[in-house]
């Protein structure tokens, strides 16, 4: 009698995650801002006992230009064991790359080769838009009936509403709109869940207009973009509570829920308030019957010389740490926090989810520092942390400096460069890892964004066992 064997890769709860085995491979997804050459998949040598550590092992590039790859995810993950929906059979081997200035959707295979990728799939705009009423696909999870795919604009030229398109699992077919009642939701961003509750938790940045070419100063000032996390019934695709965390903190990106699927809570960044230029992460919890939400962290701006400052932010004086990614280790007790303004990687225990601790920091690029890594100490660096990924164990953090293309030509406008560093993390530590910087032509000319590590990584997957 055959039996399914589950993915190895598949850990029923965050414990099990944890003691998994080291990854091999990084995959980076890389961007050309002149859109003259195809974006591509990097594969970074991650095993520090291989000869070839730090280095750019594999490369694929895509078949069209002008796509912008941004955050991509894996087509299955850990949530297959959950009980209600099980899909043992299915397996971690395609990536799902979107490109949110195309709006196309790569499925990407890495089981053969997984140093070498291949294109197997292309979903177009056309589609997306057809049977989702969606455009710019921006995050992908995987759940354990289907691929949640966030979109930032609506079809047919429409500015909105963003929202989730569902994919199939296998086939990668868009299966629909996933919202039955969004309610008074209309900007999108970020969306993941807390699976054993049956409840999902979105995020506002605003609509491909506010984004495409820039911060619109006016809109900004005018505390117009999004400023709200939403709570829904995931089981039921329906709205149930805003809880709005005032105009004042404007674009809420990342949404990050403990791993733990026992615990209710999680924390959201903010980019920027516009009272102060200060940066902030806030803790959702459940208080009562409802949701509710309170700023933890708040990060100042930094003054500065405005004659070092681009223009956009010149008139302020100051630098905003722009806190533009968050990532929570799979124990839930390490809250990472990118200040890509400052070119500052802040650690925070978080154990006490209401009371963060701050246990690290480092420093590396920033509008006004210009940082350089450890390995290259002549070397000034522009961008700063952006992206940030940590590994199962909780040991190996991984940061890309690039936001957005017109967002980073806006704060760099001498050029953001591409460089992607690793830090080591422990209770006793967090420090760079000086063998690893791969940054320069080792991208090709195209600016690193996400990474997502082999076998799955800190907010890839998502557990039903505590």
């Amino acid at each position: 009698m055959a039996l399914w064997t589950p993915d190895p890769t598949f850990y029923a709860s965050p414990r099990d995650a944890a003691g998994a085995p080291p990854e091999k491979l990084a995959y980076v997804v890389a961007f050309d801002r002149a859109a003259a050459k195809p974006d591509a998949v990097a594969v970074l040598d991650v095993d520090d006992a291989s000869p070839t550590y730090g280095d750019v092992v594999g490369w694929t590039d895509l078949p069209y230009t002008g796509d912008e790859l941004h955050h991509f995810g894996w087509n299955a993950c850990s949530s297959a064991l959950c009980p209600y929906a099980p899909h043992p059979h299915v397996e971690r081997r395609y990536l799902i790359v979107p490109g949110i200035r195309s709006s196309r959707v790569y499925i990407i295979d890495t089981k053969e080769q997984p140093a070498s990728p291949q294109v197997v799939k292309v979903l177009e705009a056309d589609e997306l838009a057809e049977h989702a009423g969606y455009s710019r696909p921006h995050t992908v999870h995987c759940g354990p009936e289907g691929l949640y795919l966030t979109a930032l604009g609506g079809a047919d030229g429409q500015d909105g509403p963003g929202g989730i398109a569902l994919l199939d699992h296998n086939s990668f077919e868009v299966l629909g709109r996933w919202e039955v009642d969004r309610g008074p939701q209309y900007f999108a961003y970020d969306a993941w869940w807390h699976i054993a509750y049956d409840v999902l938790v979105s995020s506002e940045w605003g609509t491909p207009s506010m984004l495409e070419d820039g911060v619109v100063a006016e809109q900004l000032l005018g505390r117009e973009y999004g400023h709200a996390l939403h709570f829904w019934d995931l089981r039921k695709r329906r709205h149930v509570q805003t809880v709005d965390l005032g105009d004042d903190q404007q674009m809420v990106l990342e949404v990050r829920p403990a791993h733990d699927p026992t615990q209710q809570y999680g924390f959201a960044s903010v980019v920027v308030s516009v009272e102060d230029l200060s940066a902030s992460v806030w803790a959702w919890h459940r208080d009562g019957d409802a949701w509710a939400a309170e700023k933890v962290i708040t990060v100042p701006a930094e003054p500065a010389d405005p004659s070092r400052l681009p223009p956009v932010i010149q008139p302020f004086g100051a630098v905003p740490p722009l806190i533009t990614d968050i990532d929570l280790s799979v124990d839930d007790r390490w809250l990472y926090v990118s200040c890509w303004g400052t070119g500052e990687l802040k650690r925070y225990d978080v154990t006490d989810p209401f009371a963060p601790v701050e246990a690290g920091s480092v420093r590396i690029g920033g509008i006004v520092d210009r940082t350089p890594h450890p390995a290259a100490p002549g070397l000034p660096l522009a961008g700063g942390p952006q992206m940030v990924e940590v590994s199962r164990d909780g040991r190996r953090v991984h940061v890309t400096n690039s936001l957005y293309g017109a967002w980073d030509d806006q704060f760099y406008p001498d050029g953001v460069g591409a460089w992607m560093a690793k830090l080591d993390s422990t209770p006793e530590g967090f420090t760079f890892d000086e063998r690893f910087f791969p940054h320069g032509d080792d991208f090709r000319g195209l600016r690193p964004h996400q990474v997502r590590l082999q076998g799955g990584d800190a907010s890839s997957d998502s557990y039903c066992y505590p």
